[in-house]
């Protein structure tokens, strides 16, 4: 019996749940309706002159409708601002072409059959250490990456894509640009184009037919059109001001100072007579995409109460918090900025040496265990983490990731599951208008997404087979990553007890208090 070809199977077709059109009947659509039914009560009040006839509560509610009105203008003008091209160039050609790389050599090792997983007692060669060579088309690695590469062209049979969508493609992972006019490319373009086109067809272990077919255009997230959904308001309004309350409420209440350290905005808990060198490590919290203070309370609040002899650290992000007001909602931190104000804070504050960007490039082992952290990332605070380790590894001792969608990045299960792939339950649809489609989260993840610095590699994270220092949470019902492929891609690198996976956990479920993944990262943090 011959070996079946994934990547041909058509995924199984899906249909909206009933749940779907409940939360569109009673959650998005009232909240869609705000923008025109106000411009309608606004138009007609002024063309019918009754808004001189209003009781107080008819020009309380003109008073709203206007207010809406003017918003839905100025919510537009930033939808305008966040669809405009990509700010920043396409970086290193060189690196990025190692990153890429890294990209083929994943999942080249062969691995050893049965249970393997046990068997990982010795240490794993990294990927960077596997040869890219010819592989047959019937090769499993050949097969496998074919099924995981066509995810990045709308999940169609790989049979169906051709050379000018993988150029395309590859063009876009490689230059941030859109595959040009060949006489119209420059020469050292080409070359490169042509070179990684070659070597990707060896790891396919099959050609790529020529010519073109529109129906399997790749999934270009920073060139692809911005989708944003309009919000009322009131809807911010009401997030913001609940997070600020928030925020003063942990200052008043949990000794949570508000800072700012060089444009990032963040909350620090120092407990009195702490010893930088005798007391324990701080913790640095980096939350993911959502709204901010008001959605991770539960964490925040075990993180300070449950460890009240630690300092903690969280970083505050107004882009992905729906901070519409804030005056870099729309300008994030770059990489490597964030990673620099970060540890540079962190030096602040005593918790590493204050002399960090000379210390960047020496080798861990260089800072004792007591100028070090332990940073906890869930979901998009992954990508932080991981420019935090890319650049200063030396001072983050301990590593926790829940959800992290860092790993396997380059495999488009995240970028297709959170941003293109159509909503089918009402929970896809709650994440896919609450928060995907978000202005901040949108004007992020599609204007200022750079892939290789947000692909976290396993050679990259310090003592990562240590189950002391690198702890990995996983739902297997992530409706965001491919908890399966990632959980796959650190194994075959000889993680084993650092893992834990939920058959059945969902996004965000190991953070939620009193269940067994939350348990395990309490558990972890104190040991």
């Amino acid at each position: 019996m011959g070996l079946v070809d994934i990547s041909e199977a058509l995924d199984a077709p899906r249909h909206r749940d009933l749940s779907f059109y409940l939360v569109a009947l009673f959650l998005v659509a009232p909240l869609r309706a705000v923008a025109p039914l106000s411009w309608t009560f606004v138009v007609y009040s002024l063309f019918t002159g009754s808004i001189w006839t209003f009781a107080w509560k008819g020009r309380l509610a003109f008073l709203f409708a206007v207010c809406e009105a003017v918003f839905s203008i100025y919510h537009q003008h930033l939808v305008n601002v966040a669809s405009a091209p990509w700010k920043h160039g396409s970086g290193n050609v060189a690196q990025l072409q190692i990153a890429f790389s890294r990209v083929l050599k994943s999942g080249l090792a062969s691995l050893p059959e049965g249970n393997w997983e046990a068997e990982l007692d010795i240490d794993r060669p990294g990927s960077p250490a596997e040869v890219i060579a010819q592989l047959g088309p019937h090769d499993p690695r050949g097969i496998d990456f074919r099924n995981v590469l066509r995810t990045w062209f709308g999940r169609v049979p790989w049979s169906s894509i051709r050379r000018v969508q993988v150029n395309e493609w590859i063009y876009w992972s490689i230059f941030n640009k859109s595959l040009p006019e060949p006489h119209n490319m420059p020469p050292s373009h080409q070359a490169v184009l042509d070179e990684t086109f070659q070597l990707l067809e060896m790891r396919l272990g099959t050609r790529v037919p020529a010519g073109s077919n529109p129906a399997a255009s790749p999934m270009r997230m920073t060139l692809d059109k911005v989708h944003i959904s309009g919000r009322p308001f009131f809807y911010y309004a009401v997030l913001v001001s609940a997070n600020w309350y928030l925020q003063r409420w942990y200052g008043n209440n949990w000794n949570l100072r508000h800072g700012n350290y060089r444009g990032l905005e963040y909350l620090v808990y120092v407990p009195e007579n702490w010893d930088p060198i005798a007391g324990e490590r701080p913790t640095v919290f980096l939350h993911g995409l959502g709204v901010g203070l008001l959605q991770y309370y539960p964490a925040t609040r075990d993180l300070r109460l449950q460890f009240p002899d630690r300092p903690l650290l969280i970083p505050l992000q107004p882009h992905v918090s729906q901070n519409i007001f804030h005056p870099h909602f729309l300008d994030p931190i770059f990489r490597q900025d964030l990673a620099d104000r970060l540890v540079g804070l962190m030096g602040e504050l005593g918790w590493v040496p204050n002399d960090s960007d000379d210390l960047s490039k020496e080798p861990v082992t260089s800072i004792p265990t007591s100028s070090t952290v332990t940073m906890l990332s869930h979901s998009n605070g992954s990508y932080l983490h991981a420019w935090c380790l890319k650049k200063y590894p030396q001072f983050i001792s301990r590593s926790c990731f829940v959800d992290p969608v860092t790993f396997c990045s380059w495999e488009g299960d995240s970028c297709y599951n959170f941003l293109y792939r159509p909503s089918y339950t009402g929970f896809d649809l709650v994440v896919n208008y609450f928060v995907a489609t978000e202005l901040g989260v949108a004007n992020l993840l599609r204007r200022h997404f750079d892939w290789s610095s947000n692909a976290l590699w396993f050679e990259e994270i310090p003592d990562a087979r240590d189950p002391s220092k690198a702890f990995f949470l996983l739902g297997g019902k992530d409706s965001i990553i491919n908890a399966e492929r990632v959980k796959k891609y650190l194994t075959s690198h000889g993680v084993r007890k650092g893992i834990w996976y939920d058959p059945n956990g969902l996004h965000g479920d190991a953070l939620m208090s009193g269940g067994a993944g939350h348990t395990k990262v309490i558990q972890w943090l104190k040991d």
